[in-house]
């Protein structure tokens, strides 16, 4: 777009839009973004309004890029009080129907200054950035994402399995098997393909597999299947949680990412001579994230409640390394194999959650990786088994604090966020710290089970 002026508007897509939104019965739309703090933020339209809102925008005050989990207000030089506004505009690409909510339908937005200028505390386009930044030298990355979430049955604040068998056992399927079956057909009725569906370690908790596509398409669709998951579950009575941890000592909710590019058209994390069929450029992206992961934390791990699930031998990717094929490892790399092509080989990282904002997690890797273009260190050897114990691995932050102070260290991913977005994200953060400081980890968790 031309600076200092709305997004230009495709007639043919409203057309599309249009006509879609009527054949779903569709009577508004849930324009969306995820704020510093990781919540899903909305202004609604009916849908008679969407025409008015692609060419004028919609009204929404800058004050929530200073929200923290439970709506407290904190501040930065960048953000918080009661001045200025914004104007949210609708990405037509994002706009799916919410089958398990008839008659609404989602939609992400770019948020502008009233001067038509790019919100600088916007996440979304933050991570638009990193795309042209890796466009420029020829690079087009792809990412999927995993979601895992548990759902309670439970009338209170408590958490209560809706299921209790056995980790990955048939008989959770069995239990909730009219909850499955709604969801998958609600994922696929919003055109969302699901690679797996399947129950996971903890009581009550479920994993779906998204596909690998492009990062800005892979972050929405994200945010619309957890809204969908969300919502089927209430339609059988059932509370979702997304948290990192909803019992203490329990394992938690992880927000895994894959992450693969091409370069010039050839993949990067295969087809290569390096270790795990590495090419030199995956290999300095795998050298760069890792030697960033620490800071990377704040980001991917953002919340108090994220260091109660980030525990050795979890599966939770708690050490500093990197491994093929080694889920205990914080980078996994899936290698090219007989059966991962060299096009679909990926980084899987594994230290993240869903308390973070998916659009600045998947902007901070992209960082990482344009970053790791001009070189990046050596790339230490992987780790081919559990890291506990081993020498010479080391422990990640095992707190908000320590990985706020690394993320600090990271010049170039803060010279990618920008002043405002980095003050912005980092008074959230802190705050959230001074919220929890001398809380315990039952509070934690009771305070932030709902949230996410």
């Amino acid at each position: 777009m031309i600076e200092g002026q709305a997004p230009l508007l495709d007639e043919g897509k409203l057309h599309a839009a249009e006509t879609r939104l009527g054949k779903h019965e569709i009577d508004a739309i849930a324009l969306t973004y995820v704020d510093n703090a990781g919540i899903v933020r909305v202004k609604a339209i009916p849908v008679e309004r969407l025409d008015s809102a692609l060419r004028n925008g919609v009204g929404m005050s800058p004050v929530f890029d200073a929200f923290i989990f439970n709506d407290a207000i904190t501040q930065s030089r960048y953000s918080g009080g009661p001045m200025g506004d914004l104007r949210l505009f609708l990405d037509l690409d994002s706009l799916a129907p919410i089958p398990a909510m008839p008659g609404w339908a989602f939609g992400a937005v770019d948020r502008f200054e009233q001067s038509l200028t790019p919100h600088p505390n916007c996440s979304r386009g933050f991570l638009r950035r990193q795309l042209a930044r890796l466009a420029e030298r020829e690079i087009i990355p792809k990412m999927g994402f995993e979601i895992e979430w548990v759902i309670s049955k439970g009338s209170d604040q408590h958490f209560v399995p809706a299921t209790d068998g056995s980790a990955y056992g048939l008989g959770r399927i069995v239990d909730v098997a009219d909850y499955s079956r709604a969801l998958l057909l609600n994922l696929r009725n919003a055109d969302l393909l699901v690679e797996q569906f399947h129950p996971e370690y903890a009581p009550g908790q479920f994993e779906v597999s998204l596909p690998a596509t492009a990062p800005l398409a892979a972050v929405d669709r994200l945010i619309l299947a957890k809204t969908i998951i969300r919502a089927t579950g209430r339609t059988f009575g059932l509370t979702t949680s997304f948290a990192p941890v909803v019992e203490v000592n329990g394992v938690g909710n992880g927000g895994h990412v894959h992450l693969s590019a091409t370069k010039a058209n050839l993949p990067i994390f295969g087809g290569g001579a390096g270790p795990g069929k590495l090419t030199p450029a995956g290999a300095a992206a795998v050298a760069t994230l890792l030697d960033w992961l620490p800071g990377l934390l704040a980001i991917g791990a953002p919340s108090p409640a994220s260091y109660l699930r980030l525990v050795p031998s979890h599966w939770a990717g708690a050490f500093q390394c990197w491994g093929i094929e080694n889920r205990e490892a914080a980078l996994r790399l899936v290698a090219e194999s007989k059966l991962v092509n060299a096009n679909n080989a990926n980084l899987e990282v594994k230290c993240f959650d869903q308390s973070a904002n998916p659009y600045l997690v998947a902007g901070a890797l992209l960082a990482g990786l344009a970053t790791s273009l001009d070189g990046g260190p050596p790339l230490p050897d992987p780790v081919g088994s559990d890291p506990v114990g081993l020498p010479n691995v080391i422990r990640l932050p095992q707190s908000l604090d320590e990985s706020l102070a690394k993320l600090w260290t990271l010049k170039p991913l803060l010279d990618a966020m920008g002043p405002e977005l980095t003050e912005a994200f980092t008074a959230v953060r802190k705050a959230e710290l001074a919220h929890f400081e001398s809380a315990t980890p039952e509070q934690i968790v009771a305070q932030t089970r709902w949230v996410y």
